[in-house]
């Protein structure tokens, strides 16, 4: 395993200023606590840490944390960063013993091609990214690597079945599934409620041309202006004068 050494300067607990000063001095603050021991505010070279994190490890890396004239080894805790830049802003380092075991979150990767997907179709559905270890902190793994290039659909890895090398302890609920591959969702369209009694096809509604009336319609419905009981006019007649009523004079005479 890889020695990372990171020096650290111990600091004082400042303002808001003082700290904003820090981060432009290419320092990120924190501190260091754990292992029966009172915690130290610290500050540490931004570059040192972003290299450390980097590491093949990752977050589960061990670096030995050096501050004034002692050293520790330590883990990353817990770490901010800003939510735009993602610049570091504040880093916990915990303290630990090299003899005693830590438990810690080790991530799942997955190697190859399940059949399944690329023959099949089917879809690959990686449930646990990341399992929880009980370990000596010189041995924790930097990832678990999971073959798939024999899964067929209906098939899967549990917990289980998880390549954790010797002196590590899973966790975690051996028969959890971490992968499977599952067979493609097909979905069938509903047809929305009163649709089946109505007929598949929409009638066209009747277009009746301007000017032309159906054979049989003029004779069965009755000429404009008709008044029941009275026959209608024949085309071209003038219709005939009224007749004064009894006993009246016409007007203008």
């Amino acid at each position: 395993m890889e020695e990372i050494i990171l020096k650290a300067e111990v600091r004082q607990p400042a303002t808001k200023g003082a700290i904003h000063a820090l981060r432009n001095q290419g320092r990120v603050p924190g501190i260091a606590y754990g292992d029966n021991e009172p915690p130290v505010v610290l500050s540490v070279e931004e570059r040192s840490l972003q290299a450390a994190l980097h590491s093949e490890r990752g977050r589960n890396a061990l670096i030995t944390l050096q501050v004034e004239n002692t050293s520790h080894p330590v883990l990353v805790k817990d770490i901010q960063r800003h939510p735009i830049t993602r610049a570091l802003r504040h880093v916990d380092f915990h303290r630990i013993s090299l003899k005693k075991k830590i438990e810690t979150l080790v991530p799942v990767h997955r190697k190859g091609e399940a059949p399944g997907v690329k023959l099949n179709g089917g879809i690959l559905e990686h449930i646990i990214r990341e399992v929880r270890v009980r370990c000596l902190p010189t041995e924790i793994p930097a990832s678990l690597d999971v073959d798939v290039s024999t899964l067929q659909i209906g098939q899967g890895i549990k917990a289980k079945d998880l390549p954790v090398p010797a002196g590590v302890e899973l966790i975690v609920d051996l028969e959890a599934v971490v992968i499977n591959v599952v067979a493609p969702t097909i979905l069938e369209e509903t047809p929305a409620p009163g649709a089946a009694a109505a007929s598949p096809t929409t009638a066209e509604p009747e277009v009746i041309k301007k000017g032309k009336i159906e054979e049989g319609e003029a004779a069965a419905a009755p000429a404009a202006g008709a008044v029941k009981g009275v026959a209608a006019p024949a085309a071209g007649a003038k219709p005939a004068a009224a007749k004064p009523e009894a006993g009246k004079k016409p007007e203008g005479k």
